[in-house]
């Protein structure tokens, strides 16, 4: 089969407004003042995986559903100007949009509007076959309409990796995408024994591997049933932002994994490209290049 897209993102494209707050949590005022001055950009999970594959030079094209709005004009743009291929459907609730309120260490806090999703929002099976056809890997967002193209993927032949975010081990929601994806990133964060989530994935499911990300303690990687701890990797600069960290540290994996690197060294790959991720604002969408991420890979294995 021959291919000329290396990575199809599917889902995760919408704008974010940006708002940075003295503290999180946020104790309760009439007002604040707020400065920087708060700021709406293209820029969701699948966006961000999208940016970031493209720029360590991974051929990628995005699918997903967007609206005939202001916000879906900005997600145009973002690919627009980046170059990455970017195949729209239309959702009729609009563009999926976001708050996100970031705090000076870094932390964030998202507030996610869940009423542009209908139920009948579907990504077309045959749109979805043909770019499939043509594609080595899928990244898989959890957004409602990917659930559907997941059996379609899946006919296609191409392997599949999700991220299934703060996933608390439980909501069937995520079930769908856990278990049909060959490599699975999850958060901790929620997760009461991530080891044993990890393992109750490949048990039930298709995944060789899984990757739990814990933030600055690092990341799990079950592989060949063997749980190994990835170390975090220290940021190049002051930490400002975490948001897209999690998308990073896919991108930066995904790239060892095609190039058929061990899991480990795959691991080391997203820590160094999550790492960079939090010294962005996330008023900016600026992942690592593909020669800045091997750069402080081979300094990191000396």
């Amino acid at each position: 089969m021959s291919t000329e897209t290396d990575v199809l993102v599917l889902g995760g494209a919408g704008v974010d407004t940006i708002v940075y707050v003295p503290e999180l949590p946020l104790p309760l005022a009439d007002s604040y003042m707020i400065r920087p001055g708060i700021e709406a950009r293209a820029g969701q999970t699948g966006d961000f995986v999208a940016l970031g594959v493209s720029a360590l030079g991974l051929r990628t094209h995005h699918l997903d559903m967007i609206g005939d709005d202001h916000a879906g004009d900005l997600v145009r743009a973002l690919h627009r100007d980046r170059g990455i291929a970017f195949t729209e459907v239309l959702q009729p609730g609009g563009t999926k949009r976001a708050v996100n309120l970031v705090s000076p260490d870094g932390r964030r806090l998202s507030l996610y509007d869940d009423s542009r999703s209908r139920e009948a929002d579907r990504l077309p099976e045959e749109t979805v076959r043909t770019l499939a056809a043509v594609s080595r890997h899928a990244h898989v967002s959890i957004t409602y309409p990917c659930a559907f193209a997941l059996p379609v993927l899946r006919a296609a032949g191409v392997t599949i990796s999700t991220d299934l975010h703060n996933w608390d081990g439980a909501d069937p929601y995520h079930e769908p995408f856990a278990h049909e994806a060959d490599l699975v990133f999850v958060s901790a964060t929620a997760l009461a024994d991530p080891e044993r989530t990890m393992r109750r994935i490949t048990e039930r499911g298709r995944a060789r591997v899984v990757v739990a990300t814990a933030g600055a303690e690092g990341a799990y990687l079950l592989a060949d049933d063997e749980l190994t701890h990835v170390p975090a990797v220290t940021p190049p600069a002051p930490v400002v932002d975490s948001n897209g960290a999690g998308d990073a540290f896919a991108s930066g994996f995904l790239l060892g994994w095609l190039a058929g690197e061990p899991p480990r060294r795959c691991g080391l790959y997203g820590a160094v490209a999550g790492a960079h991720a939090c010294t962005v604002a996330s008023t900016r969408t600026d992942p690592i290049s593909r020669d800045e991420l091997l750069a402080r890979v081979a300094a990191a294995e000396e």
